[in-house]
């Protein structure tokens, strides 16, 4: 007995009809395995090595597909024919592989659900291809790592924002920089001029023509003036056909549909979301009338061709058969080893089925007529323009066009002829003015019955639909076929966007949420970005790519960016402090210090032009931007210093000033280089006058410190030791516990090799430039903190071998045990 899995049960219960006795069949239902839901779940220190749990629900379905391996001998993976297809079978493998031997497993994949394709599939099993699932993975981790790092500090710097996504953010992103060119366009008026006109002989039936040419350029009326001004010659002048153009054009058929391209139809032709599109798609595939519905190729199998062209010739004649079958290039990263989407049998005509839903004919209506249709021989459509001139001092041009289908070509198949308008295909085209034409002759004059003149004015770029997103999405090379419809859902879900009349408007929610990524975060959610990373994912499917390697190279860079976005202020607080110093109109005297002047309407200034520009500031600058508004709150209003909570700043301590005296004569040590950090008393203690002169009171932490340089430089101040009480200095620190400090600094100058720096995630740890840093510190202040102390301690005992006497002085300093490696 054989036991084959594929993911619903419409499809296992179709497979096992064409099947027989010999197999059982059940369904997977989706995922049965997959990262933990409330944990990042993924150990960047070993490879990106990623933890698999059971998937929530499936508890019942895992129990009972291990019981049916229990009862087979083999088991053959049927998932779907694409990367979240092969992770699937992939799992399932990984899930059964302790019932079942490894060795009897095998893969089959197929692109419909019929009898002759599935008995084809399960003649030729294969393998997992781990390229593909490792691609799955790699995709399935870089969004983990994205989601669960990101939105952390999105729900810290904006209200209502929920999560942030590697592909979504990009999509809120076009969408929300759509909405900005809208609200920045300014119309310009422009004038169209025209005028219905008529032979004078039979038949005098009236047409429009519209003025294309002023003296052989382009019409473009830019005002009411020029317009009056034109309509004024028109009135003097006379109409004659300058010239009647005849040609005959070609329209060629669209390719047949893959995943994107059926979206955006169904969505303008049927009214369906990307969504409920691919649901109604994924039914039709399951009773086997279409191909696999998510595919970006648009090859189609040779034994489908002749089978449309025998429809075809049968149909319509031999003449709407090409001499050549018709091509449609795919993109670069196409899977050609999928088709496109088309029915699978072409015989089964919309209107020979029956007991489908109206939706699912519907669908399968536009599915039929485009495959049909996209091999068949181009429309050719007989063009007439006539172009009417006036007689005068300028000349003007007016042009009216007809057309009429010579021969329908494809639109046999797919209808369009026999429309009235454009409304009810898919076809997004710009349509043109066209008219019914009379006949005319070369210098033939005409009555004018009117002159039409309408005032416009140009519009902003449309708002993006669902199909025109996707369009975008698919042209820029973001997200796959399988992605597009989860995403644009997202949004929906997240409340980033509203529908309004099939127009997607970001909401204030997603206007902040936008701002913020692309403030904080520009590189990683740029379109450029992602659309490499999609490019990768397809090398790692392909195995020119190692899957682990694009990982770590992607991690380094995005822990540097996420490091620069923990750093921004919120974008709502820094545009209220911006707000509020609006009223400040008397700034302070420019201050100059060393080489530079600093002025604080500058800084502002500058400050604001950064955040239009880039919508984030950091939070330093944000903390000046308040400090500013603090120092000048007597000219802001009382309820924006309620609502800022802005505070008078405190005065400098009168004891701070008398300190930064008695340093003003010292002769400094030179500047040292400590580990990373560079200490230099003299440009510290400059920075701490500054601040002072500002009328900035010193922090505890600062007084502290430069109570500590006093204390460093104590020998070149004269009595000191009998002014420094009045100075109101931090007490001394302890003789003994600072003595004992220096002795286990003291012990690790006896070693003589350090262990090597070691790297754990971003941050390096390096011994022996800690332990410098210590000595440093310690050489200024007199003392380390407990906590600095105590890390001493660990280092002390981590060297214990080059240290004489250890296990003796052990107990004295209250030392650990020795570290001894394993």
């Amino acid at each position: 007995m054989k036991l084959v899995i594929v993911e619903s049960p419409a499809k296992a219960k179709t497979i096992n009809k064409y099947l027989g006795e010999d197999y059982i069949v059940k369904a997977s239902m989706g995922h049965v395995r997959d990262l933990p839901p409330k944990k990042l779940g993924v150990d960047v220190d070993k490879g990106f090595e990623p933890e698999y749990v059971n998937t929530t629900g499936r508890a019942k379905i895992i129990t009972e597909l291990k019981a049916a391996a229990k009862k087979c001998d083999e088991v053959i993976l049927a998932p779907d024919p694409d990367r979240e297809g092969e992770a699937i079978a992939w799992h399932l493998f990984e899930l059964l592989k302790g019932i079942v031997p490894p060795e009897k497993f095998s893969r089959v994949t197929y692109n419909e659900i019929t009898k002759p394709a599935i008995k084809e599939a399960f003649s030729h099993p294969t393998e997992l291809d781990m390229n593909r699932v490792n691609s799955q993975q790699a995709r399935r981790i870089l969004d983990r790592l994205v989601g669960f790092k990101v939105s952390p500090l999105l729900w810290k710097q904006v209200k209502g924002g929920v999560s942030a996504g590697r592909v979504q953010s990009v999509a809120l992103r076009l969408v929300c920089e759509r909405e900005n060119e809208i609200k920045s366009f300014n119309p310009e008026e422009y004038w169209v001029l025209g005028a219905n006109v008529r032979k004078l002989i039979d038949p005098q039936d009236q047409f429009s023509v519209k003025l294309a040419q002023i003296n052989g350029d382009k019409a473009e009326i830019k005002g009411s003036e020029q317009a009056a001004k034109i309509r004024a010659e028109l009135d003097a002048s006379d109409l004659h056909v300058a010239r009647v153009i005849e040609k005959e054009v070609q329209r060629r058929a669209r390719a047949p549909f893959i995943t994107s391209s059926l979206q955006q139809a169904a969505s303008s032709v049927c009214g369906f979301s990307p969504a409920r599109a691919m649901s109604i798609a994924q039914a039709l595939y399951e009773n086997g009338l279409i191909t696999y519905m998510r595919t970006d190729s648009f090859n189609i199998a040779k034994s489908a061709q002749e089978a449309c062209y025998a429809f075809v010739t049968a149909e319509y004649g031999a003449e709407y058969l090409p001499e050549k079958p018709n091509f449609y290039k795919s993109r670069g990263n196409a899977q050609e080893a999928h088709e496109a989407i088309r029915p699978t049998e072409v015989s089964q005509t919309p209107q020979s089925l029956s007991g489908l839903k109206p939706e699912e004919l519907k669908l399968y209506k536009l599915i039929w007529e485009r495959f049909v249709s996209s091999q068949m021989v181009p429309a050719r459509i007989a063009r007439r323009t006539a172009e009417i001139e006036t007689s005068g001092e300028n000349t003007y041009l007016f042009r009216a066009t007809s057309s009429e289908i010579a021969f329908p070509g494809y639109m046999r198949a797919s209808g369009i002829e026999m429309a009235a308008d454009k409304k009810n295909t898919d076809d997004e085209e710009e349509e043109t003015d066209e008219t019914k034409l009379p006949p005319l002759t070369e210098g033939e004059k005409l009555d004018c019955v009117e002159w039409l003149g309408e005032q416009k004015f140009t519009k902003p770029p449309a708002r993006y639909s669902e199909p025109s997103l996707i369009k975008a999405l698919e042209e820029n090379g973001v997200g796959r076929p399988s992605t597009y419809a989860q995403t644009l859902a997202t949004l929906d879900k997240r409340e980033y966007v509203t529908k309004e009349k099939r127009s997607l408007t970001p909401t204030e929610a997603g206007m902040r949420v936008n701002e913020f990524l692309v403030g904080a975060l520009n590189p990683l959610f740029n379109v450029k970005f992602t659309a490499e990373m999609e490019e990768k994912l397809d090398k790692i499917e392909d195995g020119s790519v190692e899957w682990a390697d694009m990982m770590q190279t992607f991690y380094t860079q995005f822990l540097e960016w996420l490091e620069g976005a923990k750093d921004m202020a919120d974008p709502e607080s820094t545009q209220e402090i911006l707000a509020a110093l609006e009223q400040v109109k008397e700034w302070a005297e420019p201050v100059k210090r060393g080489r530079r002047t600093y002025a604080d309407d500058e800084t502002v200034k500058s400050v604001r032009e950064k955040f239009a520009e880039d919508g984030q500031i950091t939070q330093r600058q944000q903390q000046m931007l308040f400090n500013l508004a603090c120092k000048y709150m007597e000219q802001i209003n009382a309820e924006q210093i309620s609502g800022l909570k802005l505070e008078k700043p405190e005065a400098p301590r009168t004891e701070t000033h008398r300190k930064l005296e008695l340093l003003e004569h010292i002769a400094f040590a030179e500047a040292r280089k400590i580990g990373k950090r560079t200490y230099d008393d003299k440009k510290f203690c400059e920075s701490l006058r500054q601040q002072v002169q500002n009328g900035r009171r010193l922090s505890e932490r600062q007084t502290a410190a430069l109570d500590s340089v006093l204390t460093k430089y104590a020998d070149q101040i004269q009595d000191f030791d009998t002014i420094k009480e009045s100075l109101n200095m931090a007490a001394k620190p302890d003789t003994a516990e600072a003595g004992q400090t220096g002795e286990l600094l003291d012990l690790l100058k006896n070693v003589q090799t350090w262990n090597p720096p070691v790297l754990r995630g971003k941050r390096e740890f390096n011994d022996q430039s800690f332990y410098d840093s210590l000595a440093g510190q310690f050489a200024t202040k007199g003392a380390l903190s407990d906590k600095q102390v105590a890390a001493l301690k660990k280092i002390v005992a981590r060297y214990a071998a080059q240290i004489p006497d250890y296990a003796a002085i052990r107990e004295q300093y209250g030392l650990p045990e020795p570290k001894v490696k394993k």
